[in-house]
C-alpha cells in the first residue's frame, strides 16, 4: 500500500518543490516577494513559470489555467494548452509557459456578477497571480490562484478583499502585541472548515429535476423514519460511502489539503468532512477545491452529493463550521487561555475584542451569511437561529462578570470525572461544557462560527471576522498607547467593554421560544431573511469600517450588495419555476391518473351490485380531488406571480418581493403536493420520496 506520506501534495506546486526545482536566487526572490510584498522581476517570473510548466508537464499537465473565484460562489477557470506552433521543426509543437502567462491573464468579465461596477459592453477583466497560495494540478491542468478584477480596478471576486483583511488584522494585531512586549512580527488568521454534505444514490436522485436543477427537494412528505432515534450520528459508516470517503481523501492528500476527520451527521445520507487548520487564504482556496472534489469523486461513485443548505424538509440542514483564531509567527494562538485565562490578560484583551465586534456588528455577521439556502436552514433542525450570539462557557463569562464587578477569581478547578466502573482511566473534565446551539461558539482556543451555510465559501464570513476585529484592535491600541499606566488602562478598557457588550454572551440554549423574547429584550437583532439582513452592507457604519481598512471601496460594498440580493431572487426563480413544471408535468397527471383509477374502480364495484361497498374509494377520491384542485389554483397562482415580478424594480425590490410572496406561494404549492404524495400509490408517484432517497445508498 501507498504511504500517505509519499504522494501527500503530489499534484501541488508547494514550498518543498520549489526549493528542489529553482535556482536558490530565484527561490529567495520568491520568497521575498511573498513575505515582505516586493515586486517580483520578469526575468525571475519566467524562471518559475519555465519550473512549473515542466512539473506540471511530467505530472500530466497538458493545460494551465488562472482559478478565481468570482462573485459566483463558486471557481472559474479558462485552459490554455501548452502547446505552441513550432515551424523549426517540421509543423512540430514547443511546450511553451511564460512569466507573463504566469502573472498576469485576461478574462472576460461581462458574464460574471459584478454589482454595476461595469456595464455589459466592457468586457476586460484581469486575473492576477497569487503567490501566496500554491498552484496545483486538477483535470490535467495546471491551476494557478489568482485574484479577478475588472479593467478599473474594482474587485469582482472573493480572495481579493479576503488578503485585504488579513493585512488589516495583521496591522493591528502587531500594534496590540507591542504592547505586551511581543516580538512577533507576523499574526496569521488561522481557520478549519468543517464541511457537511448529503450522499445520494445518482439514478435515484437523477429521477428528482428539482435535485438535478436546484440542488434540494422542493417537494417531499416526511419519511416514515428520519433522525429520530439519533442513529446515524457517528454510527458504522456504510461500505458504498466508506469507499466514497476513502478516495476523497485521497485526491484531498494529492491536492495538499490536510483532511483529518470524517464521520456520519445527525440526518440520514448527511455526513462531515474537516480539515485542520491553515491560514484563511490556504483554507478558503482549500474548501472550495474540496467542495468540487466532493462532487467529482461522487460522479466516479455513481452518487451524488449534495451542498445545499437545506436539502431535504424535517432533518438537519447542512452547514461548515468555520473555526476561526489568531496566530504569530511565534507560534502562539492569541485565542490559548492557558492554565489561569484570568491571569492571562493578552488573552483577556483579544477575547474583549471579539465580543465587542460581534456585539457592534451583529449585522454584518448575519449578512455574510445569506442566501436563499441557508434562510432555509437558519433556525431549523440542530441550526442556529438568525440570531446572532456568543458562547463563552461558564469559566470564561465568570471570569468576565469578576472583571465587571472589580471582584476576586480564585479559579475553577478541574474535577476529575468518575465513570463508576473502576478499571476505566480516570481523567479530569473540562471546566465548561460545549454548546452546539450557540451561532458564535468559544471552543477552548478558536471561534466557532457556525451559520456559515455549506455551500458558501467561507471567504465572506472571515473577511468579515478580520475586518471587524482589526476595526476594534485598533481601536483599543490607539487608547492603550496613549495611557500613561499600561495596566490601569488595560484593566479599565476591558471592564468598559465587558460591560457595554455582554448582552451579547449567551450559554443556554438557542433554539428555545425565550431566547427569541430574550435576545429581543437585550435589544439584539433579529434578520430572519436575508432580505432583512443584505441592507446592513451598505450602511454608513459598514461603509466607514471597510473603507477605513482598506477591505473594500464603497463602490465594492454596494456591488457586493446587489450581486447577492440578485443571487438570492434569482435563486427563488429557477426554484418556483422548477416547481411549476414539475406541478404541472409530473404531479397532476400522477393525481388525475390515480383519480381516472379510482373511479374506474367506484364504477366497476357499481355495476357488480350494490351490496359491494365503495365508501373508502369515494371518499379517498373526494379528498384527492379537492387537494388536486387547490394544488392546480396554488400553483396558477405561483406562475401569475412570477409574470408579475417584473413590475417591481431595483434589486432589493425585487428580492422583497420573492421573500414573501413567491416563498409564499411556493410553500402553498408544497403543502397540497406533499398531502397528495401521502395518499396516492407509490405506482403512480412521478418521482422518488424522501424514504427512497434518504436510504438509497445502501
Amino acid at each position: 500500500m501507498e504511504r500517505i506520506e509519499e504522494f501527500f501534495g503530489k499534484m501541488v506546486f508547494n514550498d518543498k518543490v520549489m526549493k528542489e526545482r529553482l535556482p536558490k536566487d530565484v527561490y529567495e526572490s520568491l520568497q521575498k516577494t511573498i513575505h515582505q510584498n516586493t515586486e517580483l522581476e520578469k526575468d525571475t517570473a519566467n524562471v518559475i513559470a519555465e519550473a512549473m510548466k515542466n512539473w506540471a508537464i511530467e505530472n500530466g499537465a497538458t493545460h494551465y489555467t488562472h482559478w478565481f473565484q468570482p462573485m459566483t460562489g463558486i471557481t472559474a477557470e479558462k485552459h490554455d494548452s501548452f502547446v505552441d506552433p513550432d515551424p523549426a521543426n517540421n509543423g512540430g509543437c514547443i511546450m511553451r509557459f511564460s512569466g507573463k502567462s504566469l502573472i498576469r491573464g485576461e478574462a472576460d468579465a461581462s458574464s460574471f456578477p459584478n454589482g454595476g461596477l461595469r456595464a455589459t459592453f466592457e468586457a476586460r477583466g484581469y486575473t492576477a497571480w497569487d503567490p501566496t497560495s500554491y498552484a496545483f494540478i486538477k483535470d490535467d491542468s495546471l491551476c494557478i490562484p489568482t485574484v479577478f478584477c475588472s479593467y478599473g480596478g474594482h474587485t469582482l471576486d472573493k480572495k481579493t478583499p479576503l488578503l485585504r483583511s488579513n493585512q488589516a488584522i495583521n496591522k493591528q494585531a502587531l500594534r496590540i502585541l507591542k504592547l505586551f512586549g511581543s516580538n512577533a512580527t507576523k499574526v496569521d488568521v488561522s481557520v478549519g472548515a468543517e464541511q457537511e454534505y448529503f450522499l445520494l444514490d445518482r439514478k435515484t436522485a437523477e429521477k428528482r429535476l428539482d435535485i438535478m436543477i436546484c440542488g434540494r427537494t422542493l417537494f417531499g412528505a416526511k419519511a416514515p423514519k428520519g433522525q429520530e432515534l439519533e442513529d446515524h450520528y457517528y454510527g458504522s459508516i456504510k461500505h458504498r460511502v466508506s469507499e466514497y470517503m476513502k478516495d476523497l481523501d485521497r485526491e484531498l492528500w494529492l491536492h495538499g489539503v490536510p483532511s483529518k476527520t470524517k464521520h456520519n451527521e445527525v440526518a440520514p445520507a448527511q455526513h462531515e468532512l474537516a480539515p485542520t487548520y491553515e491560514n484563511a487564504n490556504s483554507a478558503t482556496d482549500h474548501n472550495q477545491l474540496t467542495m468540487d472534489l466532493m462532487k467529482s469523486v461522487a460522479r466516479k461513485h455513481d452518487m451524488v452529493c449534495l451542498l445545499h443548505e437545506k436539502p431535504f424538509n424535517s432533518v438537519n440542514g447542512s452547514g461548515k463550521h468555520n473555526n476561526w483564531s489568531l496566530t504569530t509567527d511565534t507560534g502562539v494562538n492569541l485565542f490559548e487561555p492557558g492554565k489561569t485565562p484570568y491571569e492571562n490578560a493578552q488573552f483577556l484583551l483579544f477575547l474583549t475584542a471579539v465580543i465587542s465586534a460581534v456585539d457592534t456588528h451583529q449585522d454584518l455577521i448575519r449578512a455574510c451569511v445569506s442566501t436563499a439556502g441557508n434562510d432555509l436552514r437558519l433556525g431549523g433542525n440542530e441550526a442556529p437561529p438568525a440570531i446572532v450570539s456568543i458562547f463563552l462557557g461558564e469559566e470564561l463569562t465568570q471570569i468576565l462578570q469578576a472583571i465587571e464587578d472589580d471582584a476576586n477569581y480564585s479559579g475553577a478547578k478541574k474535577q476529575v470525572l468518575e465513570i463508576g466502573v473502576d478499571y476505566l482511566p480516570k481523567f479530569k473534565k473540562d471546566t465548561t461544557d460545549r454548546n452546539r446551539t450557540s451561532p458564535f461558539a468559544f471552543t477552548g482556543n478558536k471561534f466557532e462560527f457556525r451559520m456559515v451555510g455549506s455551500s458558501l465559501s467561507i471567504a465572506e464570513p472571515n473577511i468579515v471576522l478580520n475586518t471587524i476585529v482589526a476595526d476594534k484592535l485598533e481601536e483599543y491600541a490607539d487608547k492603550l498607547e496613549s495611557v500613561s499606566d499600561f495596566k490601569e488602562g488595560l484593566n479599565n478598557l476591558i471592564k468598559e467593554e465587558i460591560s457595554k457588550h455582554k448582552r451579547i454572551l449567551y450559554n443556554g440554549n438557542n433554539y428555545t421560544d425565550e431566547w427569541v423574547k430574550e435576545a429581543t429584550d437585550r435589544g439584539l437583532s433579529l434578520n430572519k431573511t436575508s432580505v432583512d439582513a443584505l441592507p446592513s452592507l451598505i450602511s454608513d457604519a459598514s461603509v466607514s469600517l471597510f473603507t477605513k481598512h482598506g477591505v473594500f471601496s464603497k463602490q465594492e460594498l454596494f456591488s457586493r450588495c446587489d450581486i447577492m440580493l440578485e443571487a438570492y431572487y434569482k435563486t427563488i426563480n429557477i426554484e418556483a419555476l422548477t416547481m411549476v413544471d414539475m406541478v404541472s408535468k409530473l404531479i397532476l397527471p400522477a393525481c388525475f391518473k390515480y383519480e381516472e383509477s379510482l373511479a374506474r374502480l367506484i364504477s366497476l364495484k357499481d355495476s357488480i351490485g350494490t351490496s359491494i361497498s365503495v365508501k373508502a374509494e369515494e371518499k379517498r377520491l373526494k379528498v384527492i380531488a379537492l387537494l388536486t384542485d387547490k394544488l392546480y389554483e396554488t400553483t396558477e397562482k405561483l406562475s401569475k406571480d412570477l409574470h408579475n415580478s417584473d413590475k417591481h424594480y431595483g434589486v432589493y425590490e425585487i428580492a422583497k418581493f420573492y421573500c414573501g410572496t413567491i416563498l409564499e406561494d411556493m410553500e402553498l404549492v408544497r403543502s397540497y403536493s406533499d398531502s397528495l404524495e401521502q395518499i396516492i400509490s407509490k405506482e403512480c408517484w412521478p418521482f422518488p420520496t424522501y424514504s427512497d432517497l434518504l436510504y438509497s445508498v445502501k
